[in-house]
């Protein structure tokens, strides 16, 4: 087999073992190429020739996943999610395995699966692909916050972040759709692809990546303690109760959203904090990304 990896040694905790992914992969007549990144290089230089290997293996959080998920978008060239991030919440919600072992098996067994991918376009034109979340307001402050701290905590900054900003800026959202104009408030908005974040909690109810449609969910509370209700709401979705998430969250579909908020709000997506603020807006990309799945993933999404 044929592996480019591409390896990017800013994201986590300096992680190195995708050099043992790499050791353990290897057989006879494989060819194994490595192309490193801190951040300066930019991801989509390194994949000009993706197209002549078996497997691009993502090493880093899920911004890099998704940098080069977007960048192979519907060219059916498999990627594998390689977990060096701090909270790797992709793989996560792929269940896909964390032993290097277990991994290398996964990638030569080769079973891929397709998945929706969003496109977010920012107030000042720049476009980037996400995979799992993107939005605007209480998510954007939590992971500037995080930025700081999860080198330190990893996947705990985001947590102590989100009561660290007890108090959020609160703002008027104008959201448009599928083209139906929406008239809300509160303190943040999420347009959700993949719904599982941090200690395996659920933001919605059901999590389905591959139906084309986002789950678009408004924060109407006012303080951090307001979202405490919804928080073990999510917690006893784990045990099938599926309770109500309560006043805090309201939720709309749709498979293209423009969000503008008064007054503005810091926007982010795949924990990727930007320079702007809203407005944006996001667009469905059905199925448009190919991973390496295990078993586990193809009889979840199937």
């Amino acid at each position: 087999m044929k592996l480019l990896v591409i390896n990017n040694v800013a994201s986590g905790l300096g992680d190195l073992s995708v050099f043992d992914f790499c050791r353990t992969f290897a057989q006879d007549g494989d060819e194994i190429v490595v192309r490193t990144t801190n951040g300066r290089t930019d991801i989509r230089t390194l994949l000009g020739d993706a197209d002549t290997f078996d497997c691009v293996v993502a090493a880093g959080g899920d911004g890099t996943v998704t940098t080069v998920a977007s960048m192979l978008a519907d060219t059916g060239i498999p990627v594998l999610p390689y977990p060096a991030g701090t909270a790797n919440l992709l793989s996560a919600n792929l269940f896909s395995p964390t032993d290097i072992h277990e991994l290398v098996r996964m990638t030569r067994r080769g079973r891929t699966m397709s998945f929706d991918l969003g496109e977010i376009e920012l107030s000042d034109g720049q476009r980037f692909g996400f995979t799992l979340m993107a939005g605007a307001g209480y998510d954007a402050a939590i992971m500037k916050s995080a930025e700081q701290t999860k080198h330190l905590f990893g996947p705990m900054a985001y947590f102590t972040s989100a009561f660290a900003n007890a108090t959020p800026q609160h703002s008027t959202f104008d959201l448009t759709i599928d083209g139906e104009h929406i008239h809300t408030d509160g303190v943040g908005v999420l347009i959700i692809n993949f719904s599982k974040i941090q200690f395996d909690i659920s933001v919605v109810h059901e999590n389905m990546p591959r139906d084309g449609i986002f789950d678009i969910v408004v924060f109407h509370t006012k303080d951090a303690f307001g979202l405490i209700p919804a928080l073990f709401a999510a917690i006893l979705d784990r045990t099938g109760e599926f309770p109500a998430r309560t006043e805090a969250f309201e939720l709309f579909q749709g498979s293209e959203v423009e969000v503008v908020a008064t007054p503005p709000l810091v926007v982010e997506y795949d924990g990727e904090v930007t320079g702007t603020t809203t407005p944006f807006t996001v667009r469905m990309l059905p199925c448009a990304a190919t991973f390496v799945v295990s078993d586990e993933c193809l009889r979840a999404y199937s």
